[in-house]
């Protein structure tokens, strides 16, 4: 069974950093890619980084372009989200995702309807 967990959610200053993490089982670490979504109360989900396993390659959303790293630890299945600099516009639920499918998204990365397992997600607050 496929499964993802996504933690490291919590309350932190604006300026300041926060590292996510997303555990996953129940799939090789070979082909795949996982992406990071944030949808705030009232607003659509947003496609905020996505690491390809295949390509090895990392997309970001220009909101967070510059700000947030995507990384992989392919030996403790997980994949890391480091923030810094966060603005009280990151405050969010974020949740990490993956696609099995085979073939790279490119620039359909940032679709979630291109991933099929979901993790349950972690809230970020960001606020003085």
């Amino acid at each position: 069974e496929v499964q993802l967990q996504a933690s490291g959610g919590g309350l932190v200053q604006p300026g300041g950093s926060l590292r996510l993490s997303c555990v996953y089982s129940g799939f090789t670490s070979d082909d795949y890619a996982i992406g990071w979504f944030r949808q705030a109360p009232g607003k659509d989900r947003e496609g905020v980084s996505c690491f390809s396993s295949s390509e090895g390659s990392a997309y970001y959303a220009d909101s967070v372009q510059g700000r947030f790293t995507i990384s992989s630890d392919n030996a403790k299945n997980t994949v890391y989200l480091q923030m810094n600099s966060l603005k009280p516009e990151d405050t969010a639920v974020y949740y990490c995702a993956a696609d099995l499918s085979g073939p790279p998204m490119g620039r359909l990365w940032r679709l979630a309807v291109m991933y099929d397992y979901w993790g349950q997600g972690t809230l970020v607050t960001v606020s003085s």
